[in-house]
């Protein structure tokens, strides 16, 4: 049987389109298997949001090869949408995929043979009005779905060369998502986590929106979760969040895109809100939902940052009632606006504000989970096990720990937090002793 194995980098939404992927191969007869392994097909999802998101590729693909010399190798997303070229330099790889091109990888590679000299199929992103779709499914070792409902971008930030990627906003029917949350529940799925690019503009050309498919999901049987991947702050709205407090199966987890705290850059990033408008939201959330997981993207380092913009996000991330910190160090991204900025941040300059960023980041996560002690929680279990300890998430993606005996994978159990490590809980199983 051959095998193929497969790596992502980046968003939940590349996991979604990997995992998809995945399926493809088994259909055909392939064993999937872990990157780090040898393999006669390595397909390489990227990335290209960062510099080293690209380092990273080029890394796996070289290693991949010194694994199995002779394997097929492709290379696909992000990255090979926007630098094909960079990549067809890399010696040994055979087929580089474009963004239209990613979902119909079998209609390109064929036979799966090696190639004298890279094979480049890479369309302009304009062409990418389809709707590739993708979900999670058998080849994935997660217990919670990603399900694609949406992708691209019509949002114009300064940094950012998602659109350029990924093309303009697109959707996929309310039919196919119920659809294919259906049979993610079919195989065992009890939690999807709905991705893409701007999750929140889900709906807006096919005369639909998220509320209405967040209702439409509520009522497939056999869901428990569904959780929001990410959510841009001028799209949370009432309307929206009134319905996740009237519906347990939507997840109390919010993951709302800063970018930064100082209302100067967040001009200079082209955000469409202002300090003032993202703490109010933080504070509606907070006040409608007091034990919500709720994170924030940060970039440190922006073009033009100065001591005390930098200062000024700082300070307003100490104060900012929030469970948890992304931070980002600013990378030139070529064709972006804010790549011509005159005034770079030093390198040296932006990761020391990175790492004062992540301690911070760091110290919220800690006391998010310590004010869960002596408390029980409701836990979905994953399929890693670490130290003796099987882990999961709550609705507000807490990460909880227990005795690996106490539980097996994908189980909702209920937890008595007894501690914390680091950033995360343990706890016992209720009944776990009983049940012995």
């Amino acid at each position: 049987m051959p095998r193929v194995a497969l790596h992502t980098l980046g968003c939940k939404l590349n996991f979604a389109e990997t995992s998809t992927l995945g399926g493809q191969f088994l259909d055909r007869g392939f064993e999937v298997v872990p990157f780090s392994e040898s393999a006669e097909v390595y397909v390489l999802n990227t990335c290209s949001v960062t510099e080293r998101a690209d380092r990273e590729c080029r890394q796996l693909v070289r290693r991949a090869l010194r694994r199995s010399p002779e394997a097929l190798v492709v290379v696909t997303g992000c990255y090979a949408q926007l630098a094909p070229e960079e990549l067809a330099s890399i010696e040994g790889v055979d087929y580089i995929l474009g963004t239209k091109e990613k979902a119909s990888l079998f209609d390109y590679v064929g036979a799966m043979t090696k190639q004298a000299t890279p094979q480049l199929f890479v369309s302009d992103v304009g062409d990418a009005v389809g709707f590739g779709a993708a979900m999670s499914g058998p080849a994935t070792d997660r217990t919670r779905a990603f399900l694609k409902i949406q992708d691209g971008c019509d949002y114009q930030c300064t940094f950012c060369t998602i659109p350029l990627a990924r093309g303009a906003s697109r959707s996929q029917s309310v039919d196919l998502c119920v659809m294919q949350a259906k049979t993610l529940v079919q195989q065992g799925f009890k939690e999807i986590v709905l991705t893409g690019v701007n999750v929140g503009d889900y709906g807006r050309k096919i005369e639909s929106d998220l509320l209405t498919l967040l209702r439409a999901l509520t009522a497939v049987k056999g869901l428990h979760r569904i959780r929001i991947s990410s959510i841009e702050p001028n799209l949370l709205t009432k309307e929206l969040r009134d319905f996740i407090a009237e519906h347990p199966a939507v997840c109390r987890h919010f993951h709302i895109p800063l970018q930064s705290g100082s209302d100067s850059v967040l001009r200079r990033m082209r955000r469409r809100y202002t300090t003032v408008t993202y703490r109010e939201l933080i504070q509606r959330v907070r006040e409608q939902f007091p034990d919500a997981g709720i994170g924030v993207d940060v970039i440190t380092g922006f073009p033009g940052e100065t001591d005390g913009e930098h200062e000024a996000t700082y300070r307003f991330l100490v104060d900012l009632p929030v469970s948890y910190l992304h931070v980002f160090t600013y990378s030139e991204r070529p064709n972006t606006p804010a790549a011509t900025h005159r005034n770079p941040v030093p390198p040296a300059i932006r990761a020391r504000r990175n790492e004062q960023l992540r301690i911070l980041g760091q110290r919220k996560r800690a006391l998010f989970a310590g004010q869960h002690v002596g408390r029980t929680v409701t836990v979905l279990t994953e399929t890693s096990v670490e130290d003796g300890f099987r882990f999961g998430f709550t609705d507000s993606f807490l990460r909880v720990g227990v005795p690996a005996a106490a539980a097996e994978e994908n189980e909702i159990i209920d937890v008595h937090v007894t501690g914390v490590v680091q950033d995360h809980c343990i706890g016992e199983v209720n009944g776990y002793e009983r049940k012995r």
